[in-house]
């Protein structure tokens, strides 16, 4: 089997749990194949043929990333699944595991999310490029399956968290850069951190353990054409997700809110339903303890010990 991404945050542990249960996986580096470019990946598909592809590379980045590059994250995003899916489709793949994103909501859905809604309305705006080019590849798995018999599955996760995640405030997601913006005020001796925006939008978070675990059960036991959100359907604002990192790290200082700077989507927690009915997941990792795992990793990072370590050095949470 292939794994795109699996050098990834989240495609790392899908290829560890993969690997663990006797599978021969196959992943690579963005030097060995570019995933935008049709010659690539037919070469790809020649050089390792298989019966089961999971695509988890992507574009991805914060509101900021977004906001920056649409288009960059439109077309890389778009393109790569398209072709991708297209291509495993020529070469006789079996199935195909599509993973796609929260953002591909509209912006006013009814909370919690259902699956149902996917289509009644525009994404928030300041993600979506992003969430669009992913919703075009529910629209060709769908098509294929319908016209080519083509068994390809579609999975919206919502907001992942954990070690390994990045870190980069350029363009890391909320959790991270709250985590390490926390951790160097403190060790500055700062009296604030920053946060974008007035804390009042909430969010729902999924620990990348949980996440892959997920997807591996998906790939097991799903074939329908329909769309399976995947979460904890656990919701927390912007403000008390920055309290509980502040009190996580020790970080005493103010959170101070930049409300010049967007929000987002005001709520966002899906119905994960179908994900138990179909395939038996459920989100198992408590949030508080993901959250202190995640800092714990970071802590370890980021003093220079190597990648390897720092994951042994934190045990895995169920």
């Amino acid at each position: 089997m292939t794994v795109t991404g699996g050098r990834g945050f989240l495609g790392r542990h899908v290829v560890r749990l993969l690997e663990s249960a006797g599978a021969d996986v196959f992943t690579f580096g963005s030097d060995q194949y570019d995933l935008t470019r049709q010659s690539d990946l037919a070469r790809m598909y020649a050089d390792r043929p298989a019966d089961l592809v999971i695509h988890l590379a992507a574009r991805v980045g914060g509101i900021g990333a977004n906001r920056d590059n649409p288009g960059t994250f439109f077309y890389d995003n778009a393109i790569m699944g398209i072709e991708l899916m297209e291509q495993a489709r020529r070469t006789g793949v079996g199935k195909f595991v599509q993973v796609g994103t929260v953002c591909a909501y509209p912006k006013f859905a009814p909370t919690p999310f259902s699956e149902v809604d996917l289509w009644n309305g525009y994404p928030e705006e300041t993600n979506a490029p992003y969430g669009l080019a992913k919703k075009m590849l529910l629209a060709q798995a769908q098509a294929y399956r319908q016209q080519y018999g083509f068994n390809a599955i579609y999975l919206l996760p919502v907001n992942l968290y954990g070690p390994g995640d990045n870190f980069d405030l350029q363009s890391s997601h909320v959790i991270p850069a709250l985590i390490r913006k926390c951790i160097e005020a403190q060790e500055s001796e700062s009296g604030s951190v920053e946060v974008w925006g007035t804390g009042t939008p909430t969010r729902e978070f999924l620990y990348v353990e949980d996440a892959a675990r997920a997807i591996v059960l998906a790939a097991e036991r799903y074939d329908e054409a329909d769309p399976v959100n995947v979460g904890s359907s656990e919701e927390i604002s912007i403000r008390e997700l920055a309290e509980l990192i502040a009190e996580l790290t020790g970080f005493r200082g103010r959170v101070v809110w930049d409300r010049t700077k967007p929000d987002g989507q005001p709520r966002r927690k899906l119905n994960v339903e179908r994900a138990r009915r179909e395939f038996g997941f459920s989100s198992t990792t408590d949030f508080r303890t993901g959250l202190a795992e995640t800092i714990r990793w970071y802590r370890t990072a980021r003093s220079g010990v190597p990648e390897s370590s720092a994951q042994a050095a934190s045990p895995r949470v169920r």
